[in-house]
């Protein structure tokens, strides 16, 4: 037992400093004399799409998010499944509801237009997430450069690896844990559910086969119940708000207060407050003036550099769906 726990602690180490090593790696200036256009026209072009939708910034983050916990942050949740093999793309979490595809896919072509073969899909997918959420509601980060783009992507992969809706504590530990991440780079990243959408198929067991003692989870605020159910009829397959207290999509620390008030959608969600650390954190962050939006900054640079190819490794696509011939 010993040596199974000192086993897994040099596995969260070598994580941990695989991260750091990363960074060291990266560079704001790497497409500075490579491209010097390539950062401006990405912006441009999200800001575009972000105004005619907002919806989509979220969206965006959320892509990065699933690209990053599989594979590391290498454009494999971009490829195209084939006949022979299912992409990430068809991952229980990300069929029919993953969005954004078509932007990165804008971006790169005006990209490729200027500098042909010169800047990855990697760091595009990380610059539009944050270009997205900077129109959307001001967090504003500074992205590192010089990812390369990855040349597989499988499905089962991604089922094993991203963070499922129904995960306690324990086991959300040990997925972001395994991605050098703390469990304040978990508690913070899961702030994103502030904005965006879910399907009610997510929590229909939640609110209708939670057990055989009961039918809907006791840890939702039963004066919140009727709202839920109203909005996720039984079997429904349609949409929802994450953060059903705002009449608009805003970003801010809210999702805290939901969490601590039983009116957050996801297990998962109500999972961070179940531990004394989770919970300290979580007030942490629940405060008018508080650190959320700088934290989360600081987490989200953290989770681009989960396992980047850099150098001569992986490739620089063409066109981010698929990999070059």
């Amino acid at each position: 037992m010993a040596q199974s726990g000192f086993k897994w602690a040099l596995f969260v180490v070598v994580a941990i400093l695989g991260v750091a090593a990363a960074n060291a790696q990266l560079s704001t200036s790497f497409y500075a004399t490579k491209c010097p256009g390539a950062v401006a026209k990405a912006a441009e072009v999200v800001k575009t799409w972000i105004l005619k939708d907002r919806s989509m910034a979220p969206a965006l983050l959320r892509l990065h998010f699933h690209d990053c916990f599989v594979r590391g942050c290498d454009a494999s949740v971009l490829l195209d499944s084939t006949i022979a093999n299912s992409g990430e793309k068809d991952a229980d979490g990300n069929k029919n509801s993953l969005r954004g595809f078509e932007i990165i896919d804008d971006v790169k072509a005006k990209i490729e237009a200027l500098c042909p073969g010169v800047v990855s899909c990697a760091d595009i997918l990380a610059l539009a997430a944050r270009d997205a959420m900077l129109v959307f509601g001001g967090l504003n980060y500074t992205v590192p450069l010089g990812r390369r783009d990855g040349v597989s992507s499988f499905a089962w992969e991604a089922n094993n690896n991203l963070p499922p809706p129904f995960a306690d504590w324990t086991k959300l530990m040990s997925i972001f844990s395994t991605k050098g991440l703390t469990s304040k780079d978990m508690v913070v990243l899961s702030g994103a559910h502030t904005v965006g959408f879910t399907r009610c198929s997510t929590i229909q067991t939640r609110l209708y086969n939670f057990s055989s003692t009961a039918a809907t989870d006791p840890a939702i605020d039963p004066a919140f119940v009727p709202t839920l159910k109203s909005r996720c009829k039984f079997g429904s397959t349609g949409i929802i708000m994450m953060d059903l207290s705002k009449s608009t999509d805003t970003w801010d620390f809210n999702y805290y207060s939901n969490v601590l008030r039983g009116r957050a959608l996801f297990q998962s969600d109500d999972a961070l407050k179940r531990t004394s650390e989770g919970l300290q954190l979580v007030q942490a962050e629940n405060r008018a003036g508080g650190p959320f939006s700088a934290d989360f900054a600081a987490s989200m640079v953290k989770m681009g550099n989960i396992q980047i190819l850099t150098g001569t490794s992986g490739q620089i696509r063409k066109n981010c769906r698929v990999v070059n011939k």
